[in-house]
């Protein structure tokens, strides 16, 4: 774990980066969303591949040069943070919480209720449920849990 770089993106992305992490996206998504097609998970790549283009901070986690990780964040919102199927259960989705509330101010995520490995992460790490939606951000039936930081949890906070 002592090799694992973490670098910010806020500037221009290259393609070339893009399609690494979508590609990162997608193997860590089959791994943990179980509730999802084929169809679903394909029918989201072209959201995945423009949210990383427009995100406001872009933060990447490598090991020996290859992405492992990564998560991006709009003001004060964790709007996504995945992890290689390699490099899970190793810390790295802790270290990138710690590092998004301790220095970007991060007190929001999403989680799909139908993933409870990862809501159950972001308990673990200080977060609560204040609000269920039904539908996620394209309309589809996979329930939203609003989940913010509780005060005195996580580090920094």
């Amino acid at each position: 774990m002592q090799s694992i770089q973490i670098t910010e993106n806020k500037k221009q992305r290259a393609a070339a980066l893009i399609e690494s992490l979508t590609q990162l996206w997608e193997s860590s998504v089959r791994a943990s969303h179980d509730f999802l097609s084929d169809a679903d998970t394909l029918s989201l790549k072209p959201y995945v591949r423009e949210a990383l283009k427009g995100i406001e901070t872009l933060v990447v986690a490598t090991d020996n040069g290859g992405c492992v990780a990564f998560m991006g964040l709009q003001e004060q919102k964790i709007e996504m943070l995945f992890v290689s199927p390699e490099y899970f259960g190793k810390g790295i989705g802790r270290r990138l919480v710690d590092l998004a509330v301790d220095e970007y101010g991060a007190v929001y995520v999403d989680v799909n209720e139908q993933n409870p490995k990862a809501a159950g992460f972001y308990r673990h790490v200080g977060f609560a449920v204040f609000r269920r939606d039904e539908v996620d951000g394209q309309g589809n039936a996979f329930p939203i849990l609003r989940m913010k930081l509780i005060k005195g949890h996580g580090q920094g906070v």
